[in-house]
């Protein structure tokens, strides 16, 4: 049913509106216009000189675009509103679903270009996924010759939930002058900097206004009978009626509003927050979408962790039930900071009150995701997102070796900045990885490494995992004797090795019978041979063989545990040679997602990366996309989301997971063998 409030009643409480949308499509230039128009800022900062409320942080700076969430404040029209702008990167995702997620209301930005609309997505399907109400401001249409209709058309191809068009734009030859609020049924002119002005509606725009007016009414009366029944009987239904359905169908996300605008002339800026400020829901019925609940005076949960080289760690905390106030219990530790954020700067609080979005000053019991009152500390589900799987990599080390206590650190804090950034010492090629979701995503964390923790690093393409195996069976006697006075060294061993079924690992065996090696000495033997193993004929890891003692000679004086191990690696590292080494390389099972208009390009990529294409079928949940599997090696990935990405205008992702080693021979076998020596 209909919310009984009026579009003139105000609502209570602070609220929380964050904008997100593909890189470049003015997501940091409207939250600019949206602090001009509430009177929060005196002028619009400019991106291109780097005055922006938002983006203050030295790599978004550098970059030319938001890198981490920016916070900002205002109010409009007597109501508090909290503005977090997120990253337009695909790399940066993850930053933007943490922000989506306590958000009451998400403003989709967006351009009008056909072509890049794709991009959204993944956007779209986690705001659908988790019932989050969300409108569209599409930026940029002072330059647009688009039609509304393809325009319309191009988004419900990415959106599960409906859209329904608020506007029709004026247009002045290909110029767009103004719209038409498809509700109220009036036209305004924009004006640079300025609210619109009322003007007649123009002759020609009459017919498409009606037509426009009753697809949104026929949308809406999916959703509610009386307006259902009032379309059949011919009736004009209340302008009233028709804001209170909004916002009703707005709250419970059944419907996406679909705006325009330029952020850059504020044109749409303020119809647009009128919009949000009677539609939007509140603090209370997010929090009852979440389904928090705890029990003591406030709750209250982090929705990002940001460390600063001089205020130190800040959790960034939306307020369900307040007031949080300056030395309140938080679990066991007295509150001594509360701060609100406007772009680069905090300013000290004395409380916070339900629906807030407000810091706290370095609560180190305190991580992303965490819900808490006075008393207790959870993780609900509903909080953190999924991390998605790491797509690239790179090896780092400090350029101060006495910077690896400061290094392990600062990979951590990165980690509680952005959990999608993760870091693993690889015990075959002996690197340190840092992994991420693109290369992009990694630059920006080996400056935050230096500017923030003051740790310089140096890069490396990550070694690839291959190992080495052999291909016939071969037996071996080898002595070790060493004479210098006193007691000597002396250990005589008979081996036999033979290759094993691939992936069935390395085993150790022995027949010696007759005391030829004392039982004592057995397990030195092997483990001079797991340790000859660890680099074989080729320069690898050893695999998927057996060696079985067989046979020896022993001394009761001379041999020892150290002698028999010497010469149980000596065997092995001359054995091998004669049993035809061969290389082996990592296989991936590959799971490719992409949309289906970009199919047909997928396995070209996959076969001039030596991949096999083991099929393909639609993505469980995702209208309109699909999932390529392949076999890959492990070589071909390092560098794949980045033409992955360049070949579907940045919506394909992939995972990948070790299936299984492979012959590798020939001329590229060649190649990996020279690297490896030359680099030994």
């Amino acid at each position: 049913m209909p919310n009984s409030e009026s579009p003139g009643k105000a609502q209570s409480g602070p609220r929380c509106a964050a904008i997100v949308g593909s890189y470049g499509s003015g997501k940091t230039t409207l939250l600019e216009s949206l602090l001009h128009a509430a009177g929060a800022i005196p002028r619009r900062g400019s991106v291109k000189d780097g005055a922006t409320v938002g983006d203050a942080s030295a790599e978004a700076r550098s970059h030319g675009m938001s890198t981490e969430l920016n916070f900002a404040h205002c109010s409009f029209l007597g109501e508090t509103w909290h503005l977090i702008d997120a990253p337009g990167s695909v790399e940066l995702l993850e930053l933007s679903y943490q922000a989506l997620l306590v958000a009451d209301v998400v403003v989709v930005v967006t351009e009008p270009n056909l072509d890049r609309l794709a991009i959204l997505a993944p956007l779209f399907k986690f705001m659908d996924s988790h019932n989050i109400p969300h409108v569209v401001y599409v930026n940029k249409m002072d330059k647009s010759d688009l039609r509304a209709r393809d325009l319309m058309a191009g988004l419900q191809e990415v959106s599960e939930k409906p859209l329904v068009l608020r506007q029709v734009p004026i247009r002045d030859g290909e110029a767009v002058t103004g719209f038409v609020d498809l509700v109220s049924e009036r036209a305004y002119a924009y004006r640079e900097g300025q609210p619109s002005d009322l003007i007649e509606m123009p002759d020609e725009m009459r017919d498409r206004e009606g037509e426009a007016r009753q697809e949104l009414l026929e949308s809406l009366a999916d959703f509610d009978d009386d307006l259902l029944e009032q379309l059949l009987e011919d009736k004009i239904p209340a302008t009233q009626e028709v804001y209170q359905q909004l916002a009703a169908d707005l709250r419970q996300d059944l419907i996406v509003p679909v705006f325009l605008g330029s952020a850059e002339r504020e044109n749409g800026v303020t119809r647009l927050w009128k919009a949000l400020r009677h539609e939007a829901p509140e603090a209370a019925t997010t929090a009852k979408r979440l389904s928090l609940e705890g029990k003591g005076s406030y709750l209250a949960s982090v929705l990002a962790t940001q460390h600063h080289p001089h205020t130190g760690k800040l959790s960034m905390a939306r307020v369900w039930r307040g007031p949080l106030a300056e030395g309140a219990n938080v679990v066991g530790e007295r509150l001594s900071g509360l701060y609100r954020v406007m772009g680069g700067e905090t300013e000290k609080l004395a409380r916070a009150e339900s629906g807030d979005l407000v810091a706290l000053g370095r609560r180190d019991n305190l991580v992303t995701g965490a819900l808490f009152d006075e008393t207790n500390i959870t993780y609900p589900d509903v909080l953190k997102p999924e991390s998605p799987e790491p797509v690239y990599a790179v090896a780092v080390e400090p350029e101060n070796r006495q910077d690896e206590v400061k290094l392990t650190a600062g990979l951590a804090k990165l980690a509680e900045e952005d959990p999608s950034i993760s870091s693993i010492m690889r015990e075959d090629t002996g690197q340190l990885l840092l992994r991420g979701q693109g290369e992009v995503h990694l630059k920006l964390a080996v400056e935050r490494l230096k500017n923030k923790f003051n740790v310089a690093v140096r890069t490396d393409r990550p070694q690839t995992g291959y190992k080495e195996t052999i291909r016939r069976s071969a037996d071996h006697h080898s002595r070790y004797k060493r004479q210098s006075g006193g007691h000597g060294q002396f250990a005589d061993i008979k081996i036999r090795i033979k290759p094993r079924e691939r992936g069935s690992g390395f085993q150790f065996s022995d027949s010696v019978v007759g005391g030829s090696v004392p039982r004592n000495y057995i397990p030195a033997v092997e483990s001079g041979v797991r340790e000859s193993l660890v680099r074989g004929p080729l320069g690898f890891q050893v695999v998927d063989l057996e060696v079985e003692l067989y046979d020896g000679q022993h001394h009761s004086v001379d041999s020892s545990d150290q002698a028999f191990k010497i010469c149980g690696r000596q065997a092995i590292t001359d054995a091998l040679v004669e049993c035809d080494p061969v290389l082996l390389e990592p296989i991936h099972l590959v799971t490719i997602s992409v949309p289906q208009s970009f199919t047909n390009r997928i396995h070209g990529l996959i076969s001039s990366r030596r991949g096999q294409i083991l099929g393909f079928d639609g993505k469980a949940g995702w209208t309109g996309w699909d999932d390529h599997q392949a076999y890959m090696p492990e070589s071909e990935l390092q560098d794949l989301i980045i033409e992955l990405r360049s070949l579907t205008q940045g919506t394909a992702y992939f995972t990948a997971v070790f299936d299984h080693l492979q012959e590798l021979q020939g001329r590229l076998a060649d190649q990996v063998v020279q690297a490896r020596q030359a680099a030994q």
